[in-house]
């Protein structure tokens, strides 16, 4: 049985000594040979400039590099400008997203919604861009129902948009259940599974409280229990994002997309459990 298809997820460091770790990082997970890493865009458009020399970085080192762009905070001249700046650089792939609203910034920008910033994106480039976008097992925070979200993400796919990345999740129903409404909706892109290993629990809690993922009370609970014992909560996420993947490869998810939170060992793990090597 083919393997699918992985990629990872970056986000640009902040310090020379920060991007110097994550080069060692990238040359690590660049052996199991990923289809691209992609590197986010802070809310806001804060990280704009770290983000774009860590796209450049990436692929001088001969990896197919994914920007993230944001709607939040950004103008089309804005947009247009980057856009130009990673075809000439030979980029071929973008994250396009909505994005995070900054506390205290008053309004979006010029984009509203992902599907707009798609739109552009196909009108300025073309079909030059493989476009991604988000999608939300367990729904976006602030959709107001799961049918609304449903339509949003029907939207992203008729704007232009190639496949989509989920938000991480624990539970493979809630995955296994929106590819099949999204079909019935009429929505044929292929739908990348999002994958957060568990290395700190209170960290992976307040990421969940921010963006709607659920822990299930289960695993919430056995993590509470292990408290400082830093070493039981990581093989318990191993074992636990290990059998999560098992169960998404056999039951045909396209791909798995790691979040790495700049770091390889617990990806490398799981995926040399998977077969990966």
């Amino acid at each position: 049985m083919n393997k699918p298809l992985i990629s990872f997820e970056f986000f640009p460091p902040q310090t020379p000594e920060g991007m110097a770790k994550l080069t060692a990082t990238r040359q690590q997970l660049a052996l199991l040979k990923p289809e691209f890493f992609s590197v986010t865009f802070g809310a806001g458009g804060s990280t704009q400039e770290r983000t774009l020399e860590t796209v450049l970085l990436t692929k001088k080192e001969g990896h197919c590099a994914a920007p993230h762009l944001s709607c939040v905070g950004s103008t089309r001249e804005n947009i247009r400008a980057l856009l130009h700046t990673y075809k000439d650089a030979g980029i071929n792939r973008i994250v396009a997203l909505r994005g995070d609203l900054p506390s205290g910034m008053g309004s979006i920008g010029e984009f509203q919604y992902a599907n707009e910033l798609v739109s552009f994106i196909r009108a300025e480039t073309g079909e030059h861009f493989h476009i991604e976008v988000a999608a939300y097992p367990e729904f976006h925070p602030q959709a107001n129902s799961a049918r609304d979200d449903m339509l949003n993400f029907k939207r992203k796919a008729a704007a232009g948009a190639d496949s989509a990345i989920t938000q991480y999740f624990y539970n493979t129903d809630a995955y296994f259940r929106f590819v099949e409404e999204t079909r019935k909706l009429g929505v044929t892109i292929p739908i990348v599974p999002g994958i957060m290993p568990i290395m700190k629990f209170s960290q992976l809690a307040r990421f969940s409280d921010a963006c709607g993922a659920e822990i299930p009370r289960w695993m919430r609970k056995t993590l509470e229990g292990y408290g400082d014992d830093v070493e039981s909560v990581q093989n318990f996420g191993l074992d636990v994002v290990t059998q999560l993947c098992e169960k998404l490869i056999a039951g045909g998810a396209p791909g798995l997309h790691f979040y790495t939170l700049n770091q390889a060992n617990a990806s490398m793990e799981i995926l040399n459990r998977l077969g990966y090597r």
